[in-house]
């Protein structure tokens, strides 16, 4: 297991859990990312990742 903001371009990652604020982890949720789910890095910038429009702290928080 390891941070996402660790993963690279093209990786297919299952999210095994969140952790973080609750109004930033529900969030997440109502945007349907959530444990169990399979989420593709599609691209690997500098201080974020695209996945949807997660910054590098919050994928810090994501364990895949």
């Amino acid at each position: 297991m390891y941070a996402l903001s660790k993963a690279q371009a093209g990786d297919i990652c299952t999210i095994k859990w969140m952790f973080g604020l609750p109004e930033a982890v529900d969030f997440l949720r109502q945007h349907h990312v959530e444990e169990g789910e399979t989420i593709q890095v599609i691209r690997k910038l500098r201080d974020s990742l695209i996945i949807g429009a997660l910054g590098k702290e919050i994928a810090d928080r994501i364990q895949v």
